[in-house]
C-alpha cells in the first residue's frame, strides 16, 4: 500500500470520557500504523473528551453527534458523515446500542460494519439491565463482523457456537506493558505526593457507576481498616456515584483514610503507589484495569464475576461476591508481592497476548484485509 491513503476507520462511541473502552481505542490508535489506517471518531456531543487533542494531533477527525435519545437525529447525522466520507469500516464500540449506529451504516453503504462487545450485565443495572437484553439479539441484524474484548463478552452477545467456532474476532484489552512495569523511585514520589509513606494502599482504578460495585469496596476496606489501621483506600475514577460513595465512607468513619483521587490520565503512576488491587466488580467484559495492575506486578483481589481469561500472575485471587467483607478483607491483607516479581511481571502480560504493539499489527491486517 506504499504510497496509498491510508484507510480511514470510523470508530463510533458513545461517549468519550475517561472509561476503559475510550482507554482500549486509544491504547490501538497510539499504536497503529497510522499511514496505513487513520481513525476518525463519532461521539455523543455531550462528551467530557480528555482525548480531544490527541485524536488531532494524531490526524484523526472528529464529529459530534446528537444524544443517541434523540434518535431520529443521530441516525440522520450519523449516516450522512458515513456517504459524505465515503466510510468503508465502521467499528462500532456501543455493545447492547450498536444496532443503532450499525443501522445508520447499512444505510450509508458500508462495507464492514463491525459490532464491537466490551461488556455484559447484572440484574442491579435496573432498566439498563432489560434494555441490553432486549436490544441484544438485534446487534447481528446490520454487522458484517463480530468483536468482542474476551470470550467471556463474546459468548454473551453473540452465543457460545459463534465464539467457538471462530465467529467473533478477539480485540484484546492490550497496553503498553513497559509503561505500567514496577519502578521504585515513582513509587515513592508518588506515595510521598499523596502521603501514602508507610502505608498498605488499597486500590481500585473505574467509573463510580453501579457494576464497579464501591458500596461493597467501602465495605471490604472497613474489615481492611479495622484489622489494620495503618491501611488507606486510594479511588481513582469519577462518576455518578462518586458523592453516595463519599457519603458512606463518611458515615464509616473512613474519610481520612480514603482517598478521591478523581479521574486521571497516568493510572501507571498510581499503581506504583499501591500493594494490592482490588475489583469487587458485579460484572465486566474484560477489564482493561487489571492488564494494567498485573503488568505492575501487583496482587489482585477480584470478583468471581470477572472472566478467569484475566488472570497473568499468580497473585491473582478471585472470590465469589457471596463472601463476607471479612473474607475479602482477609484476602487482601495476604497480598504480598516482592520487588523483583513486581519487576518482572510486565513480561508475563506480554507474553500472554496483550502487549499493544503486537496486537495493534494484528488489528491492522484485518482492517486491511476486509477492504482488498
Amino acid at each position: 500500500m506504499a504510497g496509498c491513503m491510508p484507510i480511514r476507520i470510523l470508530q463510533v462511541v458513545n461517549h468519550m470520557d475517561y472509561g476503559g473502552v475510550e482507554a482500549v481505542i486509544m491504547n490501538y490508535y497510539r499504536h497503529m500504523d497510522r499511514q496505513k489506517v487513520q481513525f476518525d471518531f463519532a461521539i455523543s456531543e455531550d462528551s467530557l473528551f480528555p482525548q480531544r487533542e490527541e485524536i488531532q494531533s494524531l490526524g484523526g477527525n472528529i464529529y459530534p453527534l446528537p444524544k443517541i435519545v434523540r434518535l431520529k437525529k443521530y441516525l440522520s447525522e450519523l449516516k450522512k458523515i458515513i456517504q459524505e466520507n465515503q466510510y468503508q469500516i465502521v467499528h462500532c464500540h456501543m455493545s447492547s446500542l450498536n444496532v443503532i449506529p450499525l443501522y445508520a451504516a447499512y444505510q450509508g453503504k458500508a462495507k464492514v460494519r463491525i459490532c464491537h462487545n466490551h461488556t455484559v450485565t447484572h440484574k442491579k443495572e435496573g432498566i439498563r439491565a432489560v434494555l441490553k437484553y432486549m436490544l441484544r439479539p438485534c446487534c447481528k441484524w446490520f454487522a458484517t463482523d463480530y468483536f468482542a474484548c474476551g470470550k467471556y463478552a463474546g459468548q454473551w452477545m453473540f452465543g457460545r457456537n459463534c465464539v467457538n467456532h471462530g465467529g467473533v474476532y478477539q480485540m484484546r484489552n492490550a497496553v503498553e506493558v513497559e509503561r505500567f512495569c514496577y519502578n521504585a523511585d515513582t513509587r515513592e514520589k508518588i506515595r510521598q505526593k499523596l502521603g501514602l509513606c508507610g502505608k498498605f494502599v488499597v486500590g481500585h482504578v473505574g467509573r463510580f457507576v453501579t457494576p464497579k460495585n464501591h458500596a461493597f469496596l467501602v465495605d471490604i476496606f472497613r474489615e481492611v481498616y479495622q484489622k489494620n489501621t495503618n491501611a488507606r483506600l486510594l479511588l481513582a475514577g469519577e462518576g455518578e456515584l462518586m458523592e453516595k460513595t463519599k457519603e458512606k465512607v463518611k458515615k464509616l468513619g473512613l474519610w481520612n483514610v480514603v482517598i478521591f483521587y478523581g479521574n486521571s490520565d497516568d493510572t501507571a503512576s498510581l499503581y506504583q503507589a499501591m500493594d494490592v488491587f482490588c475489583l469487587p466488580s458485579l460484572f465486566e467484559g474484560f477489564p482493561v484495569v487489571l492488564v494494567e495492575a498485573q503488568a505492575n506486578g501487583l496482587p489482585v483481589v477480584v470478583s468471581a464475576k470477572v472472566s478467569d481469561e484475566a488472570k497473568f500472575l499468580d497473585s491473582y485471587d478471585s472470590l465469589s461476591l457471596k463472601e463476607t467483607p471479612g473474607e475479602w478483607a482477609r484476602r487482601i491483607l495476604l497480598g504480598n508481592c516482592k520487588e523483583e516479581q513486581r519487576k518482572q511481571a510486565y513480561q508475563k502480560v506480554a507474553d500472554a497476548g496483550y502487549s499493544i504493539g503486537e496486537e495493534a499489527k494484528r488489528l491492522l491486517a484485518f482492517y486491511q484485509s476486509q477492504i482488498m
